[in-house]
């Protein structure tokens, strides 16, 4: 090396030592960090991948809490309902009691009637203060809000989940393909013409009736429809015509006849039966299950159950009607993305007692005192009617709630628990420092910036060699 004023290999070295410098520097900043990508440089491609699933992990993590909120908010409501659901079992048994008339003072019934209103206030109230968060849960501030309802047509309606785009509504078209109808059992004739003994039967019970040779038609109706309230039977009479018909519709509802003694509508010894039919009905072009006149449609987040008069159930063909769900419900979003796929909805109906019952047999609240169903009246029948659709409502509610909560919150709990551990993982695999290498490279980096600041001072002497030039 015979030149001074550019020295190349001190250059050359110095080069090397600002890079093993910035390696070293590099590997101190992943170890103390944990990550091997803190800024874009590090890993442009790695960075936009790693967000990416970072934005993932966030919905996901938010998805958890908010299933867990809501499991909170179901319980909630559930443990309330349980309680009715225990109250109401009460009344049955104060009822049912009240109803042994021969044997029960007017005292005892007095105070069971008294207990019932006891029962009934405490109802109201768990409906009217159950709540969480500020938000009342069963004083039917969660239901759905309906509009347009024709109640020609629907009796009531009953909405447990919809899903409703934001600020939106949601039209139910209702339509009747096939009618429904009544079990019906006819005789021909004015009068009967030999003594007759017949059993008549229905799903609510039933009855002997006889009559003597030449009794009319009409007085024949006349005792039918005396004894409707335990045999679900009624009776019409025409000039020659006598006509059963069953109280209910559908394929659960029938009557039979069995002649006893004689002929009437059956033979001697022999019986006749027939069956009404479930009305075929169609809810937003889609095939409901129905049950009598009751239809009732759970596909893809909507549960409606809709009760249609019985003038409306037995047109066909041209008979359809509308309404529509304009907002309410309980929705709860347990997705990671904020659309109607990741959110589940689910309406709870006012368990007070205004509205557990329904109009065909009536309300709760009718069993209070002074009120028309109530123990002291003796109307110990329809109470009990009244009562058992009560806890036939409060039963479905608590299932559908349990539904919800175990079939799609908790399960969708456990799907995004998993989905969380494998995004996690694949976000590490591309943003977390591999120690065992890391350290390794460190140890590397330090070597050589160690061994690149010797050469450079070696390299900086180099040039004093050509002092052996001028002698």
């Amino acid at each position: 090396m015979s030149r001074i004023n550019t020295n190349i290999p001190a250059l050359q070295a110095t080069h090397r030592l600002i890079a093993n410098q910035s390696d070293l520097t590099t590997r101190l900043e992943r170890l103390s960090t944990g990550l091997r990508i803190n800024r874009g440089k590090d890993d442009p491609a790695g960075l936009i991948a790693s967000e990416t699933l970072r934005n993932e992990i966030r919905g996901i993590e938010a998805a958890l809490s908010n299933s867990q909120r809501a499991i909170n908010v179901l319980s909630v409501a559930e443990g309330a309902l349980n309680e009715v659901s225990s109250l109401l079992l009460d009344m049955q048994q104060l009822i049912v009691t009240s109803a042994n008339d021969g044997a029960i003072s007017d005292t005892e019934l007095q105070a069971n009637q008294l207990q019932i209103d006891s029962i009934l206030e405490s109802i109201d109230r768990i409906a009217n203060t159950t709540q969480f968060g500020g938000d009342k849960l069963l004083n039917g501030e969660m239901a759905y809000t309906l509009s347009g309802v024709n109640s020609n047509n629907i009796v009531t309606v009953t909405t447990f989940g919809a899903r409703l785009p934001d600020n939106a509504s949601r039209s139910v078209q209702v339509e009747v393909t096939t009618s429904a109808q009544q079990a019906l059992l006819s005789y021909t004739g004015a009068t009967v013409s030999q003594n007759v003994s017949f059993e008549l039967a229905s799903e609510s019970g039933l009855e002997v009736f006889s009559f003597a040779s030449g009794t009319s038609i009409a007085n024949i109706a006349t005792a039918v429809n005396g004894a409707t309230s335990l045999t679900g039977v009624t009776a019409s009479a025409t000039a020659t015509t006598l006509t059963l018909t069953s109280t209910n519709y559908g394929t659960d509802a029938y009557i039979s006849v069995k002649a006893l003694d004689g002929d009437f509508i059956a033979t001697q010894g022999s019986s006749t039966t027939d069956r009404g039919q479930n009305a075929g009905v169609l809810i937003n072009g889609q095939s409901a299950f129905v049950k009598g006149k009751t239809a009732s449609l759970r596909a893809n987040g909507f549960d409606v159950v809709v009760d249609l008069t019985a003038a409306f159930a037995t047109l066909a063909g041209s008979a359809t009607t509308s309404f529509q769900i304009t907002g309410g419900g309980a929705k709860f979003q347990i997705g990671p993305d904020v659309n109607t796929a990741g959110r589940v909805d689910i309406g709870i109906p006012s368990v007070s007692i205004s509205n557990l019952g329904n109009n065909d047999v009536g309300y709760l609240n009718t069993v209070k005192s002074g009120g028309v169903n109530s123990v002291i009246s003796k109307n110990y029948q329809t109470a009990e009617e009244i009562l058992d659709e009560a806890i036939s409502q409060t039963a479905i509610i608590r299932g559908r709630i349990g539904g919800l909560q175990k079939n799609q919150i908790e399960s969708n709990v456990n799907s995004q628990r998993v989905a969380l551990e494998n995004v996690t993982a694949a976000e590490s695999v591309i943003r977390d420092a591999d120690y065992a290498s890391e350290v390794s490279k460190m140890t590397r980096s330090q070597i050589l910036v160690q061994s690149t600041t010797q050469i450079l001072g070696l390299s900086n002497q180099l040039p004093q060699s050509v002092l052996s030039l001028l002698g």
